[in-house]
């Protein structure tokens, strides 16, 4: 079985031009399945040190699934399932099974979480507390203004060039799931805060190391990573003295749920974000029952 994950990963590179994040969940996933397989001892083949692929049933990725379900949210047990699903059509195409197991496996219905956000104040404190005097802290002050002001995930956010943002036009041009490139609003407060980032990045990292395209460079000057950015806004969380716990994720959130509020179209919040789907979008109308009662206050003719 390792051999075929192996297989599998390259493919996902290769034919599919899946991320490189999509690449690692997937296999991830299937050698957390490999693992679970050799330490049950189920589906050996004849040496009993390696999985045979064809010999694993319905019955034995339910089990696995039940496992999972003990210590995982039913939301990240449904991706593992769906690398499940990928991965053997992928089996079946190159012969190594006959029959799909997959097809007798449901996945979980999720747990309906509403995403976190935070309050327009609590935004605006929070887009204050990075110093404006220093180097690093321009940098985050830029970085918190272009995640509000557009929405983008910190994925995207890191994978930035200077290229990708039209200063003219005020727009940013955005590398979204599966390579696909949209075109997002920014608005002139980021782009200031961009501009006086800018202006220090000689002296937050030195000439001769510094690379030239990315727009958040570290001190090293590298581009800055996803981690990094998490990083840094768990600290202005924590100096600011909001009490909600937000990831740069949440200000994504926001910037969705504060547009939803001032009545800003679904559809319009769907092609901003990049969903593929409206009702990834929909969960966003949850978050707004005071706005949604009061439209409704004032329009319905019996309210």
């Amino acid at each position: 079985m390792q051999a075929d994950i192996e297989a599998f990963g390259e493919m996902l590179r290769v034919e599919e031009n899946a991320s490189p994040h999509t690449a690692r969940s997937y296999t991830s996933d299937l050698r957390q399945l490999r693992a679970y397989l050799l330490s049950s001892g189920r589906c050996l083949d004849p040496s009993g040190k390696e999985v045979d692929l064809p010999s694993i049933d319905t019955a034995a990725l339910r089990a696995w699934i039940a496992w999972l379900l003990q210590e995982h949210r039913k939301s990240s047990v449904g991706r593992k399932i769906s690398s499940l699903k990928t991965f053997w059509r992928f089996a079946r195409r190159q012969g190594r099974v006959e029959a799909d197991p997959t097809l007798g496996v449901l996945t979980p219905k999720k747990d309906k979480k509403l995403p976190t956000h935070l309050t327009v104040d609590d935004v605006f404190r929070l887009l204050e507390t990075p110093p404006a005097d220093t180097p690093a802290g321009r940098r985050d002050r830029a970085i918190l203004e272009v995640i509000y002001s557009t929405g983008i995930r910190v994925s995207e956010l890191v994978g930035l060039d200077w290229t990708d943002v039209d200063v003219n036009v005020e727009v940013v041009r955005v590398r979204g799931k599966g390579n696909k490139e949209r075109i997002v609003p920014v608005g002139r407060k980021a782009l200031s805060a961009l501009a006086a980032y800018r202006e220090q990045i000689p002296a937050l990292c030195p000439r001769r190391l510094r690379q030239e395209r990315p727009v958040f460079l570290n001190r090293n000057g590298s581009r800055l990573t996803a981690r990094s950015v998490d990083r840094l806004m768990d600290g202005y969380i924590r100096q600011s003295g909001i009490v909600t716990k937000a990831t740069p994720h949440a200000l994504r959130h926001s910037f969705a749920t504060h547009l939803l509020s001032a009545g800003a179209d679904l559809r319009a919040i769907q092609e901003l974000l990049g969903h593929a789907s409206l009702s990834t979008t929909q969960k966003y109308t949850h978050l707004n029952l005071d706005h949604l009662m009061q439209v409704y206050d004032k329009a319905h003719p019996r309210a």
